[in-house]
């Protein structure tokens, strides 16, 4: 499962009415290491003038790399993520998390980050069965 949802949140999302700030909120308590590492890149990303911050730092375990594919293959909830965040993020190795500006992804950093090229640049035995 991916998420731990409230049994109030279920009923509201049954009838149809969950905001964008309820279902970040339940993202972010369901998947505190996904949430760790995005609010990481993301706070980096402030901190600097740059179009990308990164984290390339395999997870402690299997359950930490399960939320990052959980929070970043899910279309919904990669979409609350950046949304929440006013980024654009990128996922590579089963680990590596990227946020970018908005401004910077028709650039040549993030075209490059979500190439194959880029992927198989990034590619080592270690990694293999991540």
């Amino acid at each position: 499962m991916s998420l731990d949802v409230p049994t109030a949140l279920l009923e509201r999302a049954e009838s149809g009415t969950v905001t964008d700030a309820e279902f970040v909120d339940c993202v972010r308590l369901s998947l505190p290491y996904a949430w760790e590492i995005v609010s990481g890149v993301v706070a980096d990303l402030g901190l600097s003038e740059a179009e990308m911050a990164d984290h390339e730092i395999p997870p402690p375990s299997e359950a930490e790399r399960g939320q990052l594919l959980r929070a970043l293959a899910s279309d919904a909830i990669r979409g609350g993520l950046e949304r929440h965040f006013g980024v654009k993020l990128a996922f590579q190795n089963c680990h590596r998390v990227a946020a970018f500006r908005p401004s910077a992804v028709d650039g040549a950093r993030y075209q490059a980050f979500i190439s194959p090229r880029g992927q198989l640049l990034n590619q080592s035995p270690e990694l293999r069965d991540c």
